[in-house]
């Protein structure tokens, strides 16, 4: 029997890996997705029974901050099970093979595992001139083309990938395009950060592994689960916007106590992602807990919204007035204050288009 041949079960056991650990690790993967606790027996059975699936791993215009992050997870963790328990067949980065062996090895992964191998792309793809990033001499957009053709499902791992990111961002000089501008005809799911979080991407593929489906999207293709809720409304600085109480230098008496960091351009209202609750280096921080307000990385053309250091209500409806309206502490209060942001928040996110809907360029 081969290595890829064998089921999760019998690699896991081979490995010294006890019944317990395992079922603790499927009650952590149930809780990440939000499931119940009465799916943790089916999330079992199925990778239990589940044989290493293929991985195709493709780079194409990135900086490998996404490998890097991913690779920066520590043993035992999510995402050392899960990766060690998958066949990833194609990396660049991580692959012993070069040259032609490395094409080699990709193209019998693919031709062996046809229509069933999971795709997983970082960095946007250029469309300006087949010169602007190649592989084994092949275009980005060539090589996509014919990876997506049999995958059975694409993870657009980061913002690159999932939305252009900064090679998409003006003059955006190769053309650059996400890659559902280019594939329309496969089931694609956009895990936006740059880079992202390790746990979401695993926990997406964990999800689909036991339920041979993606999981629930939003209207930008993000896991909802992760994606479904801001950051402002989970971030521990929050009851000090809700008082009013905002920093407004870096080095000042707000920022030392925590206050909020509205002020100093923090995008954390309108960016959606789980960073305030699964948190980087194994939950120990985020950005807005160093000190420092949110991007809005894994929102679109996050590079070209206005200043990373200017408030949001210079650039939107979203006054300083109801932002600092409010009175009542804790996150989610029903208050007119938090009605308010949310519905201009909504209003906000309707209003910009996405760039993955974008056709491809000529």
């Amino acid at each position: 029997m081969t290595d890829r041949q064998t089921t999760l079960g019998e690699r896991l056991q081979a490995r010294g890996v006890s019944r317990r650990s395992f079922l603790r690790f499927c009650a952590t993967t149930a809780s990440l997705l939000a499931l119940p606790p009465a799916m943790v027996p089916r999330i079992a059975a199925a990778l239990e029974a589940q044989k290493r699936p293929s991985v195709i791993w493709l780079s194409f215009q990135e900086c490998t901050g996404c490998s890097e992050s991913l690779l920066r997870s520590s043993s035992p963790s999510i995402e050392s099970m899960i990766f060690e328990t998958i066949s990833l067949d194609y990396h660049e980065t991580l692959q012993a093979a070069a040259g032609h062996q490395a094409e080699a090895a990709r193209e019998d992964a693919m031709k062996e595992n046809w229509g069933k191998y999971v795709l997983v792309v970082d960095g946007s793809v250029p469309m300006g001139g087949g010169g602007f990033s190649t592989v084994a001499g092949q275009s980005n957009v060539d090589t996509l083309k014919h990876a997506a053709e049999g995958a059975a499902a694409i993870v657009c791992m980061g913002t690159c990938s999932a939305f252009g990111g900064i090679p998409f961002a003006n003059p955006n000089p190769t053309g650059a395009v996400p890659v559902s501008a280019i594939v329309k005809d496969k089931p694609i799911v956009n895990v936006p950060g740059c880079p992202p979080i390790p746990a979401v991407m695993t926990s997406v593929l964990a999800h689909y592994l036991t339920f041979g489906a993606l999981p629930e999207l939003d209207h930008l293709g993000r896991p909802v689960v992760f994606y479904g809720q801001n950051i402002h409304d989970r971030c521990y600085r929050r009851p000090f916007y809700e008082r009013g109480q905002f920093a407004e230098s870096f080095d000042d008496e707000g920022a030392k106590k925590g206050w909020c960091l509205y002020k100093l351009g923090c995008k954390g209202p309108t960016t959606y992602n789980a960073c305030a609750v699964l948190k980087w280096n194994e939950g120990t921080s985020f950005p807005i807990e160093a000190g420092h307000g949110c991007l809005g990385c894994s929102e679109p053309n996050f590079w070209d919204n206005g200043s990373f250091y200017a408030p949001l209500s210079s650039a939107t409806d979203l006054s300083a007035g109801k932002l600092a309206a409010g009175a009542v502490v804790g996150v989610g209060a029903g208050i007119a204050a938090g009605a308010a942001i949310r519905a201009a928040q909504k209003k906000h996110r309707a209003a910009k288009p996405a760039p993955a809907k974008e056709e491809p360029k000529a």
